[in-house]
């Protein structure tokens, strides 16, 4: 369905870091860095045919985070959930909606994370149970 999601950060490096530390724990690799064409750094980060981005903004304006967005990434089993969260905590974020664990509502069970980027993005770990 989706071919990428970028999100915006006014520190690249410190996205970089944070972001390096944290995809590590879903077996995602270093980004390939980009400039564009008007002077703006990005950090793709490339995994199963999906991408996701990191970017400085290109109207030049300060990043901010968007409200009532989530970015889920999918983990293989319920202790990458835990560690996923952690290593996230761990470089700066900050956790969340209630502590990770499984969650069974009318979406069926499966084991969540929420924590907030550098940035203020609202990002999430999941392992579907079903």
């Amino acid at each position: 369905m989706f071919s990428h999601v970028m999100i915006g950060t006014d520190d690249i490096e410190g996205s970089e870091r944070f972001y390096n530390a944290v995809l590590a724990v879903l077996g995602i690799n270093e980004p390939v860095h980009n400039v564009n064409d008007t002077g703006q750094k990005r950090l793709f980060y490339v995994h199963n045919g999906s991408v996701f981005c990191v970017t400085e903004p290109i109207n030049g304006e300060p990043a901010c985070a968007a409200n009532g967005s989530t970015i889920g990434f999918a983990c293989d089993s319920p202790e990458q959930v835990k560690e996923f969260h952690s290593v996230a905590i761990a470089n700066g974020a900050t956790s969340i909606e209630a502590p990770p664990g499984l969650r069974d509502n009318s979406t069926g069970k499966k084991h969540l994370c929420y924590f907030l980027d550098l940035d203020g993005h609202k990002i999430c770990g999941m392992y579907r149970c079903d």
